[in-house]
């Protein structure tokens, strides 16, 4: 399979447009709420959607792209991401947003998961280290569809228009790396049977992923409330923590190739595992806010380069066909998300906030300590 230039930008553009997609959402949920009269419980079950739609397209998607390639997957859930998206700013009852989100959030994994079965793909017909950067446009991606929709809410656009706009955009990039995006499966894939329960080394590097998304979705939704709970900060400038911890992510995917690529995977999961859990240890102890902050900043450097790294192990075990790997891991890495929140919460109410970060801290420790099999697992 020829891999060249052409089809590693096509990746960039398709993980660069997942990112734009997936941050529109945020910013449209306060006129979601106030739009519909939702209650905090209403809301807290229709945003379960989302994830709930991810995580039953995902396993399927992996099984498609194995037998019909990339392309076709990844141009058909764009087109529904595209034509869904401007429905989140106006679906008229709970319900039909509900109904919106599953299908948006079903979209967005099997874009999820088809770019990421390509850039596994691209990677090793390159013969170098591209995942992390990969990945790193996803970040970008993030930022700008999330400060691109905050200013055009801000001046005066309608919900329904700033949606649209980003809808376009997220087409045009697909549309402009269509061209390149991987059309044929794997022939080793092509044979690959309906259904594989997950087993041997999928099943570990999943863990390891569910482990990194643990404490992601958990910064995302705690952070602030760690900084104003125990540091005493400003609600107003609770966001910084997760700013930084976003900021390091990015900085570090952005460069992590080079990284990778002149200290191993081994080495850097290592590192990283280390380096996220010296970040929650020193947010939990720190004695000011800007410690604290310091330990977010370290949170996303060293988690940073984790889940490239194991994507790609999970394209060279032998297992499984990649395409169901691919899907496999991606699940679980999107459970681990969903599940953040919540077990920090458990945590939280059952102990404290702290305890509840320390134990984040000890789930990077388990990373680290994985980093030898999970950066070369083969079978």
């Amino acid at each position: 399979m020829h891999v060249g230039p052409q089809q590693r930008l096509s990746t960039r553009l398709a993980f660069l447009a997942s990112g734009l997609a997936m941050a529109a959402w945020a910013p449209l949920v306060p006129f979601a709420k106030a739009r519909l009269g939702l209650g905090e419980a209403d809301l807290g079950l229709l945003l379960l959607c989302l994830g709930a739609g991810s995580l039953m397209a995902m396993p399927a998607i992996g099984l498609m792209t194995s037998r019909y390639g990339c392309r076709i997957v990844m141009l058909v859930a764009g087109l529904c991401v595209c034509l869904i998206l401007p429905a989140l700013a106006f679906a008229p009852t709970p319900l039909a947003l509900g109904c919106a989100l599953f299908g948006f959030g079903a979209s967005l994994g099997a874009l999820d998961v088809a770019m990421n079965v390509q850039a596994v793909i691209v990677e090793r017909e390159s013969g170098g280290r591209l995942m992390s950067g990969f990945h790193g446009l996803f970040s970008v991606g993030g930022f700008v569809g999330a400060g691109l929709m905050a200013a055009m809410l801000w001046l005066g656009l309608s919900p329904v228009l700033a949606t649209v706009i980003v809808a376009a955009l997220v087409a045009l990039s697909l549309l402009f790396g269509a061209p390149h995006f991987l059309r044929e499966p794997e022939a080793a894939d092509r044979e690959a049977p309906v259904f594989v329960v997950p087993h041997g080394a999928v099943i570990f590097i999943g863990v390891l992923c569910f482990l990194c998304f643990l404490a992601e979705g958990a910064i995302l939704d705690w952070s602030a409330l760690l900084l104003t709970a125990e540091q005493g900060m400003d609600a107003a400038r609770a966001g910084l923590g997760y700013a930084a911890f976003a900021v390091a992510m990015t900085i570090g995917r952005l460069t992590g190739d080079r990284v990778v690529a002149r200290l191993g995977g081994k080495r850097v999961l290592l590192l990283g595992g280390l380096c996220g859990a010296l970040g929650f240890f020193t947010a939990v102890m720190a004695s000011s806010v800007p410690l604290a902050l310091l330990g977010f900043l370290l949170v996303g450097l060293g988690a940073s380069n984790v889940v490239p790294i194991l994507f790609t192990a999970a394209g060279n075990q032998q297992a499984m066909p990649a395409g169901l790997a691919i899907g496999a891991i991606t699940t679980l890495g999107y459970a681990g998300i969903l599940a953040g929140p919540a077990v920090i919460g458990f945590v939280a109410h059952a102990s404290s906030l702290n305890l509840a970060f320390a134990g984040l801290g000890c789930a990077m420790l388990v990373i680290a300590a994985s980093a030898r099999l999970g950066a070369t697992a083969k079978s």
